[in-house]
């Protein structure tokens, strides 16, 4: 808009100067006339007035004033354009760096939706290959409930077998008494290795065992050495004192075996056939006291059922 302005500064201006000159032109030869020639001094006062002259030429300068000051105007009123226009161009080129900006936040953006859809993709598959893998566990799940039914039934089985065989067994126990009369010390062993096949050690094995003690034999009649068990049997206890003999003799074996087989034992036994209620009470003390297990001739009857 300002540049279109610019012709009509120009033409404004070059009349500024035509006025000027015409101006002086005249003024100079109306000075001349008004000067040299009397008449027309006096035919010129009379006919416009010298007062009419001068309100003129002061509308002439207060016009020229007025031109001046548009022209003024002008200038800032473009000096403003221009800087408005700069400021627009720095605006449109903000804009454009702006619209730039959006572009690539754009194509980012794309990209970013472009790898989700394959994320999507593949979290998908992966959804898939989880639901599969699903119903394969839920039918390793079904056969190993069956597969547990099907234990559980060869747990019973197992249970009823070993019920019968220990029922045979016991039954040898007493055939075996009633043919060979087998002493107390042979139930007690028998009654030991039931208790450790409870304990978990069917393989377990109980018996007497002679043991080379200071150039002497020394005998524990209740013997196994895996798990080291150390214990004697006795036929009869009836007095306190008996008790106390059958502990310190008890103990005297578990010492030697601790110092041939450098360990202590599992368990330390003492099996009483027989005992008076006297001797009960001191021997459940005593065993009390020392960590002996103490099991008596009736316990073993119940359990063998002879």
């Amino acid at each position: 808009m300002a540049r279109g302005n610019k012709p009509l500064e120009v033409y404004i201006s070059g009349l500024q100067l035509i006025l000027r000159f015409a101006m002086e032109t005249l003024k100079r030869e109306f000075l001349e006339l008004l000067d040299k020639d009397v008449e027309f001094r006096y035919a010129v006062a009379g006919f416009l007035g010298l007062s009419e002259i001068m309100k003129r030429l002061d509308a002439i300068a207060e016009e020229q004033a007025n031109l001046r000051k548009e022209q003024i105007r002008l200038r800032e009123g473009q000096t403003e354009i221009w800087t408005d226009l700069e400021r627009i161009w720095e605006e449109i080129k903000a804009l454009r760096e702006g619209q730039n900006n959006l572009w690539e936040g754009q194509v980012k953006l794309w990209e970013e939706v472009k790898s989700l859809r394959e994320g999507q993709v593949k979290l998908w598959e992966e959804v898939k290959s989880l639901r599969e893998g699903q119903v394969k566990l839920w039918e390793e799940v079904k056969s190993l409930r069956e597969g547990q039914v099907k234990l559980w039934e060869e747990v019973k089985m197992l249970r009823v077998n070993y019920d019968r065989m220990r029922k045979y067994m016991l039954s040898g126990f007493r055939e075996l008494r009633a043919t060979l009369g087998v002493a107390f010390e042979d139930h007690a062993a028998a009654f030991l290795e039931v208790m450790l096949e409870e304990m978990g050690y069917p393989d377990a094995r109980v018996g007497k065992k002679i043991l080379a003690y200071h150039d002497e034999a020394v005998e524990i009649n209740l013997f196994c050495e895996e798990p080291l068990i150390v214990g004697e049997a006795t036929i009869s206890v009836k007095r306190a004192e008996e008790a106390e003999r059958e502990i310190r003799k008890l103990l005297d074996r578990v010492r030697i075996v601790e110092e041939r087989y450098r360990r202590k034992p599992e368990m330390v036994i003492l099996s009483v056939a027989r005992a008076t209620e006297e001797a009960i009470e001191v021997l459940k003390n005593l065993t009390k006291e020392h960590g002996v297990k103490l099991v008596l001739g009736k316990e073993i009857e119940e359990e063998l059922a002879i």
